[in-house]
């Protein structure tokens, strides 16, 4: 996700529903790629997506340009998903295995294409749902989009020993599954 300009976030924080619109557009698929990342189901990452464009719009206008708006959006977007994982944890594994039997869940017109992605998200999910969600929201901000510790630390609002800490339990925990994948298959 590139930067907004702080002209487009000024106009926005004003009032302006057009400047709004395109910080919607140009961010919305961002936002809910990472929650998917936290919540892990489609449902939960778009009702995150909503609440962190409430949010964004109820205090747009307070934002001091002190960090980037990209900064100031991770920390609202994981935030948001990382409160709505905590609410949520009472689903219970069947609800989760339901919705992700639907089939109107792949979107993609090529088939190979789809299932493929599926099964790589699957995977993925299976292994992110081992973390709790702090965990999870560091390894996604490190792993997937690539942040640093300090940038992790900023975006969760965090000291950075802390980031350092949850990335070895949470390292550590995906390892030791892959040992037991690795013994359960005779390797």
């Amino acid at each position: 996700m590139q930067d907004v300009e702080w002209e487009l976030v000024t106009r926005a924080g004003r009032g302006d529903m057009g400047a709004f619109r395109e910080i919607y557009q140009r961010v919305s698929g961002y936002v809910y790629t990472l929650a998917y990342r936290v919540v892990n189901t489609k449902h939960d990452a778009e009702e995150v997506t909503q609440d962190v464009f409430l949010k964004l719009h109820q205090s747009l206008s307070s934002f001091k340009f002190e960090a980037s708006f990209k900064t100031w959006l991770y920390r609202i977007a994981v935030n948001t998903a990382l409160n709505h994982a905590k609410k949520r944890s009472r689903v219970t594994t069947r609800e989760v295995e339901e919705i992700f039997e639907d089939p109107a869940v792949v979107t993609q017109p090529d088939a190979t294409k789809s299932i493929e992605a599926g099964e790589t998200e699957n995977q993925l999910k299976i292994l992110l749902d081992q973390l709790n969600p702090d965990q999870r929201a560091c390894i996604v901000l490190r792993e997937i989009e690539g942040l640093n510790y300090q940038g992790i630390a900023t975006s969760l609002g965090i000291n950075i020993n802390t980031v350092r800490s949850r990335l070895k339990r949470a390292r550590e925990t995906l390892m030791s599954l892959g040992q037991e994948e690795v013994a359960s298959h005779g390797m």
